[in-house]
């Protein structure tokens, strides 16, 4: 049997939320901390799971998947590479071409060993099979540069496998911007609910390990640094339409970072309502 214990917040601590903000502890949360012997402190459940099959191109929303070495099974597997770069970064991303938010993949193979997609439906509501070169040219002619479909078995990421951010980091820098708090804009591939509503909580967990699942044998990633954001955050992801306002928003208020990346270190499935808790 797992042991429990639990503690409540000392009422006279102080607590920083952000530059030029500060929250007492009993504002942060009026429940305890329940303290998992076995896996550290509990601190609330997955709220929602996200993969991207195509680097920059539309995610889909999961109630389950499987975490492997190499991140959420079946996320970013596919890229576009634009063939005149010869740099470091040649994939062709969202910064660069907004409509790519736009296309987005549907259908599962079953043949690949990964969930990666049968088909892409364009932002006009065409849908090309993959892989089929007329996407691959109509991709171009909107880049107005040539580029190519490529697949990497261990992903394409820009720090590391899994991304994580929480609804009040979320909820919190939508009101500072008078937005909708779509999760979406974010581009995560978990959302985690915490038990307190206060925004950056992520970046007390670097360094840390964040461990999923109520009996501490669950999967489980290394919180390696916090996610520093670029002009993505100003997307829209319906419309692709941008918003500079978010961005700034983000610098004012955390030195532009918002989540955290993380690095696996126990493979495992992943669910909605999935207990998170983190250890030292």
């Amino acid at each position: 049997m797992v042991k429990r214990r639990c503690k409540v917040p000392a009422r006279n601590l102080t607590v920083p939320v952000y530059p030029g903000a500060e929250a007492s502890a009993t504002d942060l949360s009026n429940s305890t901390i329940c303290e998992n012997s076995s896996m550290g402190i509990e601190l609330g459940h997955i709220s929602a799971i996200f993969r991207y099959p195509i680097k920059s191109m539309a995610g889909e929303r999961l109630d389950s998947a499987i975490l492997g070495w190499h991140g959420v099974e079946g996320d970013r597997r596919l890229a576009i590479r634009r063939l005149a770069d010869r740099g470091a970064f040649p994939w062709l991303t969202a910064s660069r071409l907004p409509e790519l938010l736009l296309y987005q993949p549907i259908g599962r193979q079953d043949t690949t060993g990964e969930p990666l997609p049968t088909h892409i439906r364009t932002p006009d509501g065409r849908a090309y099979e993959l892989p089929d070169e007329a996407l691959v040219k109509e991709i171009s002619a909107r880049h107005r540069a040539d580029v190519e479909l490529m697949q990497l078995r261990h992903g394409i990421f820009d720090e590391a496998a899994v991304s994580a951010i929480t609804l009040g980091t979320i909820r919190n820098i939508a009101r500072e911007a008078g937005l909708d708090a779509d999760v979406r804009r974010f581009r995560p591939n978990l959302v985690i609910a915490t038990k307190g509503t206060q925004p950056f909580e992520e970046d007390r967990w670097v360094g840390k390990i964040l461990e999923f699942g109520s009996e501490g044998m669950g999967p489980a990633i290394s919180i390696t640094m916090r996610d520093l954001r670029c002009v993505m955050l100003n997307l829209d992801p319906d419309t692709a339409e941008t918003s500079a306002e978010v961005m700034k928003i983000v610098v004012r208020m955390n030195q532009n970072h918002a989540g955290v990346y993380g690095t696996v270190v126990r493979p495992g499935e992943l669910h909605v309502g999935q207990v998170v808790s983190l250890r030292a």
